[in-house]
């Protein structure tokens, strides 16, 4: 298949040259109606959007818009991408609603660097907060221009039309009515958002709130959907990369003299850049295994057991992110105190899909479909590190197949650019295998939390002293109502052995897990239910509503069965404040821990799409099971050990609970917050809380394995 051909996949017809300024790509496209906007050139207050003042003249600075074209259906051109999470869903359902047409019309244009304006990249549940009320303006913006147009050509007052279905109707006559593609044909309009919209209430809504089947659902069950390692090109070679067994490895000597003689393969080298290439894959494998190679490995510091010391001696740096009161007052004036520490160890993303990318240089611009969250952020890394123009640099919109924050990190995409700008003319493609993608992958951080509290008699919490070392920030803000608190991070230069970075609602699960755990243990020494001394201690209401859903859908006060036991946490992220409440079973001779129920209440704001939600909550609970209860990486200092799903265990169907319930709190007349992350954070610290009910067992380390457990109860 030629690059040209590719294009056919993607859902626009738009050719925009590389290198245009915003106002001659405005010119570029065709006819129609054209509403651009910028997520940076308004403020949404209280559900309201307030726009910020521009230059008279200028063409506004604009990073999304959406085109009503002259035959009716609908783009919408967003520099996000969909990697599983459903937005190519739940975006258009927005835009179908506001704009009165049918959602089948929407067509969604996203993260094609040639195709769409600027955006940041995809992660931290961040897309539908922020693009919901401007997607909405913008075809409520658009809905009014194409009424006015009506107007005109009906002879009929604004007042008296209203919109629906793709056109413009009389209200006292609908048999007066015209079709957007006729008032579009031969114009093309183009505005930015106006300082006052007038969007639909949720009474209004007719898609929005309803359930859809997931756009992208035929295409993925049947195969049909593109990946990056699906796109095979013209004369595509596969290429394999020689690695170290260790970060940090100095190439000492090399040998590729074997490799070289294989018929049809090509060896590159530069340095410590080794690469064979070939056109089958198999084949292109077998050549790298004839690769000699000997490398200098760092020094053992550290392993996964003995990490934990090693971060709180390294990780010196402090800085204290919330506080209020006295410490020392509130830990006197406790007549009951507790303090633990809690540990997580390093956590992969282990996507179905591993890293990959397949590009061809050409002409000197560089063309590439790229398994990545961040095409933009891609672009430019390409063009710092090949040292190639900005407008040179094409990523092509494309399927993921799971990202969970890891593939925001692009060396798969560095490695294929600089072997097909060597093979200039020649399609290149890279695919990290399962080893590669443990090695290189940027892991969760391990992290160590030391908590300090104190209660008077009744069990209100009186003293809260949060230490958090490598898990960050997110999702600490104090929703207990506490008097004397403090919350410090701790973090350093040289702490881990290899990258970290973002992991699903960063950090959020490592401290969720010590909070509620912690949480559980003050209720149990004062012999209260955890229910109830939450309730008694929470002071956000939002917080109290998604504790009192989620224990009233799983029916907290019911009985279990021997042998089961139930547990609570509560945690925010994303806007969203979410309870998780899980039924686990404990084999008290092994240890063994499955999950058989679990509930997901969610204090959301608006839901677009409450089938999507489900399907969100249901993932985050499996993939939460994942880093609760088996996956562990396991390493020697530099050396990652862990290299595939035999010895990193991510859930499997056995694992999966029978039941999982997940209940919003009726909020439609609110803006919408994050739904693809917070379902996620609680899991460990419900698991934990239930184990212990279970039998007895408090485990302070994640993931809560069969000799833990043991361990807890001897």
């Amino acid at each position: 298949m030629k690059p040209e051909q590719i294009d056919k996949f993607y859902f626009s017809d738009v050719n925009s040259p590389p290198g245009v300024t915003r106002r001659d790509f405005l010119k570029k496209l065709g006819g129609g109606i054209i509403i651009i906007f910028s997520l940076g050139a308004y403020t949404v207050v209280n559900g309201c959007l307030q726009k910020k003042e521009e230059e008279e003249g200028e063409v506004p600075e604009f990073n999304a818009f959406l085109r009503v074209k002259e035959d009716g259906t609908v783009d919408c051109y967003s520099g996000k991408i969909e990697m599983g999470q459903g937005i190519i869903t739940s975006l258009a359902q927005i835009l179908a609603d506001e704009l009165e047409v049918p959602l089948e019309s929407v067509n969604m244009i996203m993260g094609d660097t040639d195709l769409v304006p600027y955006d940041a990249g995809t992660w931290g549940s961040m897309t539908t907060r922020f693009h919901d009320p401007l997607i909405r303006a913008a075809a409520a913006e658009a809905r009014g221009i194409l009424v006015e147009l009506a107007s005109e050509k009906l002879n009929i007052p604004a007042a008296g039309l209203k919109a629906e279905a793709g056109k413009v109707v009389s209200i006292e006559n609908n048999k007066k009515s015209v079709s957007y593609a006729k008032l579009t044909k031969g114009k093309k309009i183009v505005r930015s958002l106006g300082e006052e919209v007038h969007i639909k209430k949720p009474d209004e809504f007719k898609v929005i709130g309803k359930s859809f089947t997931r756009r992208d659902a035929l295409e993925k069950v049947t195969g049909a959907a593109k990946y990056t390692a699906d796109i095979n090109l013209d004369g595509l070679l596969y290429a394999r990369i020689a690695r170290p067994l260790a970060h940090g490895s100095k190439l000492i000597s090399s040998d590729i003299s074997e490799a070289e003689s294989i018929n049809g393969v090509k060896v590159l080298k530069e340095d410590d850049f080794i690469v064979v290439l070939h056109a089958d894959p198999e084949m292109a494998m077998r050549a790298l295994d004839m690769v000699k190679t000997e490398w200098k490995i760092p020094d053992v510091i550290a392993d996964n057991e003995s990490i934990f010391e090693h971060i709180k001696k390294t990780a010196t740096d402090k800085r204290v992110r919330h506080e209020g009161g006295d410490l020392a007052k509130g830990r006197k004036e406790s007549v009951m105190v507790v303090e633990e520490e809690y540990h997580d160890g390093y956590k992969a993303h282990a996507p179905i899909e591993t890293h990959a990318a397949t590009a061809v240089f050409e002409e000197g611009k560089l063309t590439m479909w790229v398994s990545s969250q961040t095409p933009f952020g891609t672009r430019q890394e390409i063009s710092d590190q090949l040292s190639l123009p900005l407008e040179m640099v094409h990523i092509k919109q494309i399927f993921l197949g799971g990202g969970f924050g890891g593939k925001i990190y692009n060396q798969q995409a560095i490695e294929t650019a600089r072997i097909a700008k060597i093979l200039e003319g020649t399609p290149v493609q890279v695919m990290w295998t399962r080893k590669e993608e443990f090695m290189y992958d940027m892991f969760r951080s391990a992290a160590v939390m030391k908590i300090g509290s104190g209660m008077d008699k009744t069990g209100k919490l009186n003293y809260w002293n949060f230490d958090i070392y490598c898990a960050g920030d997110r999702g600490t803000n104090l929703f207990y109502n506490i008097p004397n608190h403090q919350t410090a991070l701790f973090d350093g230069p040289d702490v881990h052995p290899f990258g970290t970075g973002a992991w699903r609602a960063p950090g959020n699960p490592s401290t969720t897990f010590a909070r509620e755990s912690h949480i559980d243990i003050m209720a149990s020494k004062i012999n209260m239910d955890p229910l109830e001394f939450r309730l008694k201690n929470m002071n956000n209401e939002r917080a109290i509503r998604s504790l009192k859903l989620a224990a009233e859908t799983f029916g907290w006060e019911k009985e279990l069965p021997e042998g089961h036991g139930k547990g609570i946490a509560v945690g925010d992220d994303a806007g969203t404040f979410v309870t998780i409440i899980v039924e686990v079973k404990v084999d008290t001779q092994t240890g063994s821990v499955k999950v058989v129920r679990a509930v997901v209440g969610q204090d959301m704001g608006q839901v677009v799409n409450p089938q999507g939600v489900a399907i969100q909550a249901e993932g985050c609970v499996n993939m939460g099971l994942g880093y609760a209860l088996t996956e562990d990486i396991e390493f020697n200092w530099k050396e990652v050990k862990s290299s595939n799903f035999d010895n990193y265990e991510i859930p499997r169907f056995s694992m999966i609970p029978e039941k999982i319930e997940s209940p919003t709190v009726d909020a439609m007349d609110e803006p919408p917050q994050g739904g693809g992350e917070p379902a996620i954070i609680g899991v460990g610290g419900a698991v934990a809380n239930a184990v212990f009910n279970a039998c007895g067992a408090r485990v302070f380390r994640m993931p809560i394995t069969p000799e833990r457990v043991l361990a807890a109860m001897s």
